[in-house]
């Protein structure tokens, strides 16, 4: 590896960066401080500012640092598959890997040679696949409170979808976690197929910034080299957030909205952008958690993301069954429409509107009650209706195939509707309404 001039005068320290004058360096290319590996963040004239991945403490103003001119590499081979990797690519058991370097963190793949989504992505979680279809080459992004089993979530998501591969990006995982995800899918004998670059709490902070090119280096190698269906699962991207806060301020920038930085949406974009269906078949769909600080949605990390992403998928906890459903009324994918009643059954389409407008009837029942109104017989059959379509198809302990959350619906539809009252298309009543109602 060419190593350009070493210089040992820094002019400044924060506790995540430093600067020095040097010439012939570029952006984003990788160096050492004081034997720390750091990456340059800021080039102002002959000044350049390099963030310290394992933080600056201890490192003196004459300190040694060499530049190797280029960014970040990731090994890239069938051998990534079953192993967990740190955030630097360095496999997390020792154990050496054999493959070609590639460099991290390129361009998201040209419009051009960009085909529209067409494939599904079933998951076997109904709260998704019903009302929420994943599309290939989807970005979407989970938003949960932190106290909600998002990473549970992830690791069933994982193990049930109908994908060639998953790559998991952990950033800002307490140890339990890892070893969750760990344990969840040795147990299940799925590791021949998912990939894991994991930063836990226990690893400096802006570590974190390196997980996702990784995942999406790793990524890129199967979706590209070898024409497979990938999906990234990004967990958490608020950390990932809350790590380029910390280099910002450290380089004294004027935050945005709290307190992130102003480059925030092209950082988040630079990441989900590189979904993309590829005319070969080969595939990258993104997935990734957002934790909410007290449910708001608008603080600037959901908030940009919903400007970058294709809809969302939002965790609740429903008080009427005990668990945790993938809300109907929050959720949304935007690219479903080119899948249901497309690549799956006919009746799709139909059944998951009429669902959801009889649970939205049932919150206005419910919203009678909790007021003192009286309840017509119709919002007494909504009620409960909804407690069954939650438990049944909402929660996200439920796994089964998408004809039968089709099935299921009919027969929570037959058990408290009329076939008026469920309005659904005539032909396609005929077809599926339950035989025995």
């Amino acid at each position: 590896m060419a190593l350009s001039k070493i210089y040992t005068q820094l002019t400044a320290i924060t506790k995540a960066t430093v600067t020095l004058n040097a010439t012939g360096v570029t952006n984003e290319s990788l160096a050492t401080v004081d034997g720390r590996l750091a990456q340059v963040v800021k080039i102002s004239g002959q000044s350049v500012t390099l963030q310290v991945f394992a933080g600056t403490e201890g490192i003196p103003t004459n300190a040694e640092v060499v530049f190797y001119n280029r960014p970040p590499m990731l090994k890239v081979s069938d051998e990534l598959c079953g192993r967990f990797f740190n955030a630097y690519g360095i496999p997390l058991d020792g154990a050496p890997i054999d493959g070609e370097e590639r460099e991290t963190g390129g361009p998201a793949v040209n419009p051009y040679k960009r085909m529209q989504p067409s494939d599904l992505i079933a998951t076997g979680i109904a709260g998704i696949d019903l009302n929420n279809t994943l599309v290939s080459g989807q970005k979407i992004p989970f938003f949960a409170d932190p106290n909600q089993p998002y990473n549970q979530v992830m690791a069933m998501v994982a193990l049930r979808a109908k994908v060639d591969r998953i790559i998991l990006g952990g950033m800002g995982m307490t140890n339990d976690d890892y070893l969750f995800y760990k344990n969840v899918f040795e147990n299940a004998g799925a590791l021949d197929r998912i990939v894991s670059f994991v930063n836990t709490t226990d690893n400096p902070p802006v570590e974190r910034l390196l997980v996702p090119d990784m995942a999406l280096t790793a990524a890129e190698y199967f979706a590209v080299d070898k024409n497979e269906k990938v999906l990234v699962l990004l967990t958490d991207m608020t950390l990932y957030a809350d790590a380029l806060a910390i280099v910002s301020n450290r380089m004294d920038q004027i935050p945005s909205k709290d307190s992130m930085p102003g480059s925030l949406y092209s950082d988040l974009a630079k990441i989900y952008e590189k979904a993309v269906q590829l005319p070969d078949g080969g595939s990258i769909t993104i997935l990734a958690v957002t934790t909410l600080n007290g449910g708001d949605i608008t603080h600037a990390v959901p908030d940009n993301t919903g400007y970058i992403t294709e809809g969302q998928l939002f965790l609740r906890q429903d008080s009427e069954i005990g668990k945790v459903i993938v809300d109907p009324f929050r959720s949304l994918s935007r690219l479903k429409q080119l899948v249901i009643g497309k690549k799956t059954r006919e009746d799709h389409p139909q059944v998951m509107n009429a669902a959801v407008r009889l649970y939205a009837d049932a919150a206005n029942a419910r919203t009678k009650l909790e007021n003192g109104f009286d309840l017509s017989d119709y919002d007494e059959r909504t009620l409960a209706f909804a407690k069954e379509y939650s438990n049944d198809l909402l929660a996200i302990d439920v796994n089964i195939s998408i004809d039968e959350m089709l099935d299921t619906a009919w027969r929570l539809f037959a058990k408290n509707f009329t076939p008026a009252e469920v309005a659904i298309k005539e032909s396609i009543m005929k077809k599926y309404w339950p035989k025995d109602a």
